[in-house]
């Protein structure tokens, strides 16, 4: 099975809700990798015509150490790391978990609403659904006779 995100441009790892948008411009990326966008890693999910997850690996962190702010067309997702205020100093022989502070943003379609964030098991899931006002959907004229 192949990963998703592999297969689109970056315009689609920033945004969600753009869905025929993103499509029109896959072709005009390449795929250009940096350690900066690949951290912390994350999932976009397209989960119903109008329900969206966006999933983010958060192993070490706390949800006191994270940060979701939903401001304008941006969702932002922050995390910073509390130094570890145990008694007993430890020494690391080898750390491959990353615990550094990072930031996260997406760009939201109109209409795009935060409904909800969970933090379980190392993973934060964010759930996004898209409500399109009444005066926004097509409506349906009838013609005179």
């Amino acid at each position: 099975m192949t990963n998703v995100l592999t297969l689109t441009a970056p315009l689609m790892r920033r945004t969600v809700g753009f869905d025929r948008f993103n499509d029109m411009f896959d072709t005009l990326f390449e795929e250009k990798s940096t350690a900066q966008d690949h951290y912390p890693p994350h999932n976009i999910e397209k989960i119903g015509d109008d329900d969206y997850r966006i999933t983010i690996a958060v192993a070490g962190f706390s949800d006191k150490e994270i940060d979701i702010v939903f401001k304008g067309d941006t969702l932002s997702i922050t995390g910073n790391r509390k130094e570890d205020e145990s008694d007993q100093p430890v020494e690391m022989l080898y750390q491959g978990i990353a615990a550094r502070s990072f930031e996260r943003n997406f760009r939201l379609a109109d209409h795009i609403k935060v409904v909800d964030a969970d933090l379980k098991n190392g993973l934060l899931s964010i759930a996004l659904k898209r409500e399109v006002p009444e005066e926004s959907k097509p409506r349906f004229i009838k013609i005179k006779h």
